[in-house]
């Protein structure tokens, strides 16, 4: 049920991760790993290197301020994509057709609403779990937001649709370039291999995400006011339109869209695009919309100029989550951190290491929310902890991935949630109010999972 108590800003929640972070480089020594350049030419931290650095200077008091445009300039393909999506979909929107597939869809689904929840969550994990999809689908969320209103959702439910679904899909991720198979390459391991087991493990893990996400949007329908952000104005989709007859200019608009849309894929997969090419293939989108529709070149202008600042309240926030993990890497105590989570596991045994390893990526997440980065930075120590302990390299992977999956549904440092939680207009202590419970069910699920790993010899 909603609250009257005052809900801190998404800002206000990422600056004290900030400050948290800041305070973290005064009490924790500084220290560092050697690294060596492998031949993909990343960094990639040696095991047993690890030194204290004592003449590291602290930072200065105002560094937690001058550290927020830099992560703003290190999140500038992230920001400038979402931008470049907010004017985009303005565009597209101008000309009806949006509004038109809106209705087109809400014929289709309106009476079965558990059926759209348990296809897109479906779609989203298998692309994640495949590709390794994540930031792009940010432009789908205002999409799904436009269909909550009709469907007698509420803006929670649109985002978890999304978030639960793609983080699931990297837990348990077959073939994900940017982590499986990174992790698996500095693990010694074939590639895919091991898949058998996770995708056993998938459907009991979509499962119970279904389960929470659909119990939550079944009660909202039948009692609106049961909506955690029923009192957030910047969270409500609006009244559903009037139904919209789909013409042939709105026929050709879908159809450039849909085209577009197959193109990126097509990009990923054969020629590794990211953010550059994708947001260069909306832009070109845009001004082929705008042509077709007519539009003059000034009226184009002025509508995506709209539509990209609807949109700077969600830049923000990516630039404040990414100026986190660059404070702990200023004061050089992020491989303390690391350092000191993964001392402990040559202590214990094997089922109990991979379950700290869980917990140990659970924790870097909240400050290294790059899956892969956190790959380079960490499976390198797990994979040889785990040869002393009897934790197999497949397992840690594992370990690694599921910890990375979990948490990119609430760690405030990921800019793809909070680009997909702003757009949404959620604030992110609602978000911790819903997800939560299924972090928890979640994380007993994947202890015991790894647990059977480790007694089945999981390789």
């Amino acid at each position: 049920m909603p609250t009257n108590r005052k809900v801190p800003h998404t800002l206000v929640v990422l600056f004290g991760m900030i400050a948290f972070a800041y305070v973290l480089t005064w009490l924790l020594p500084a220290g560092s790993f050697e690294t060596v350049v492998d031949a993909a030419g990343r960094e990639v931290v040696v095991p047993g290197t690890f030194a204290l650095r004592p003449d590291t200077p602290h930072l200065p008091f105002w560094s937690m301020f001058t550290v927020i445009p830099r992560g703003l300039a290190a999140g500038q393909s992230v920001i400038f994509f979402v931008l470049i999506i907010g004017g985009t979909l303005a565009i597209i929107r101008s000309t009806g057709a949006i509004d038109a597939a809106v209705a087109s869809l809400l014929t289709t689904f309106g009476s079965r609403p558990a059926l759209l929840i348990s296809i897109g969550m479906l779609g989203f994990a298998a692309g994640s779990s495949t590709m390794g999809l994540g930031t792009e689908y940010i432009p789908l969320a205002a999409l799904l937001l436009m269909l909550s209103a009709g469907l007698r959702l509420d803006a929670v439910a649109v985002a978890a649709i999304m978030v639960v679904g793609y983080s699931l899909g990297f837990g348990t991720a077959v073939s994900s370039p940017t982590t499986t198979l990174v992790a698996q390459q500095l693990a010694s391991l074939p590639p895919i291999s091991g898949a058998g087991f996770r995708i056993a493990i998938f459907a009991p893990f979509l499962l119970l995400g279904f389960r929470h996400v659909w119990r939550y949007a079944k009660r909202v329908r039948e009692m609106p006011s049961a909506s955690l952000v029923a009192d957030i104005p910047e969270a409500q989709p609006g009244a559903p339109g009037a139904h919209v007859e789909i013409s042939r200019l709105h026929v050709a608009v879908l159809w450039m869209t849909l085209g577009a849309l197959a193109l990126i894929f097509w990009g990923i997969i054969e020629h590794d695009w990211y953010l550059n090419e994708l947001g260069g293939v909306f832009v070109a989108l845009a001004i082929l919309v705008g042509l077709v529709a007519r539009q003059s070149l000034d009226t184009m202008a002025r509508t995506f100029t709209a539509g990209a600042a609807s949109l700077t309240g969600t830049a923000l926030l990516i630039g404040f989550a990414r100026s986190i993990e660059l404070m702990l890497s200023d004061g050089r105590v992020l491989h303390t951190l690391v350092s000191g989570l993964a001392a402990p596991l040559a202590e214990i045994g094997g089922e109990l290491s991979a379950v700290g390893m869980l917990f140990i990526h659970i924790t870097l997440d909240f400050f290294i929310p790059s899956g892969t980065a956190q790959a380079y930075l960490t499976i390198p120590l797990m994979a040889p902890i785990g040869d002393l302990v009897g934790v197999s390299r497949q397992t840690a992977v594992l370990a690694f991935q599921m910890g990375d999956g979990v948490m990119n549904m609430i760690a405030p440092a990921n800019a793809t949630l909070m680009g997909i939680l702003g757009i949404c207009g959620i604030p992110y202590g609602r978000w911790l109010r819903f997800i939560w419970p299924l972090i928890a069910q979640l994380i007993v699920v994947a202890s015991a999972a790894l647990i059977v790993a480790v007694t089945i010899g999981y390789q």
